[in-house]
């Protein structure tokens, strides 16, 4: 393992940035311990917002063939290599069987998981909005999910420079003819969760900013510095 904090080397499996050592680490973690589990799951729902930037491509038609024939490419190279297996012909019946296998084995290992997530995750209140926020560059750099009790997950996606005697102040548009309200401040460059008081539940294309402020946040209670990124909410489908 690397000095870099679980959290990270979590988030960088779910976005397929890991080496396959690291995935099979967290995996294995994953297995030990149900926190690290529920760790991983929340990480794969806060990065599905990212699919609302990405354009859906088709997948080239001869890639499943492509898969097969490599799969059992494979397959015909372990068992030649195995002198003292009995060597069974790879037929169509025997390929399809193989596959089933893998996948029931697959299903088993996620009821399992599921269990033993059941109660961790019921714990994690489930976002009712997510939003991805962009930059003026439109790139994003930043999810935050919303829950109904106003708790709001703010998720870096890049190490975000902050200027000097500055923080990074998150806003949020509970009413849309309103003004802005904080929800509160990003002392470091840093993934965290907020807590606000006595406004709604978010909703749909609910407005979310953050900006950069002065140590101990904005002086007027309005957003004042740079915008770092800004997007609207979407109901996330499950």
């Amino acid at each position: 393992m690397t000095d870099r904090s679980l959290h990270e080397r979590i988030d960088e499996v779910v976005v397929g940035l890991a080496s396959e050592a690291e995935v099979a680490e967290i995996e294995a973690l994953c297995a030990a311990d149900p926190d690290v589990a529920s760790q991983l799951e929340r990480a794969r729902r806060r990065y599905v917002a990212l699919d609302y930037t990405a354009d859906n491509l088709p997948l080239p038609s001869d890639l499943w063939t492509r898969i097969e024939a490599s799969l059992d490419s494979e397959q015909e190279r372990q068992v030649e290599a195995d002198t003292s297996a009995e060597i069974i012909p790879l037929t169509p019946r025997n390929t399809q069987g193989r596959w089933r296998a893998a996948a029931f084995g697959s299903a088993i290992a996620a009821a399992v998981l599921a269990v033993a997530l059941g109660f961790s995750l019921a714990m994690a209140p489930e976002p009712t909005v997510i939003a991805v926020l962009l930059d003026s560059k439109g790139q994003p750099i930043a999810v935050v999910e919303g829950a109904e009790n106003n708790q709001t997950l703010i998720t870096l996606l890049e190490n975000t420079r902050v200027p000097a005697n500055s923080v990074m102040q998150v806003w949020t548009k509970p009413d849309e003819n309103g003004p802005p309200v904080s929800l509160g401040l990003l002392a470091a460059a840093r993934s965290r969760t907020l807590t606000a008081t006595g406004l709604p539940p978010p909703r749909a294309e609910q407005l979310y900013e953050i900006t950069f402020e002065p140590t101990g946040g904005s002086p007027t209670n309005l957003p004042t510095g740079p915008i770092l990124g800004k997007g609207f909410a979407k109901e996330p489908v499950y």
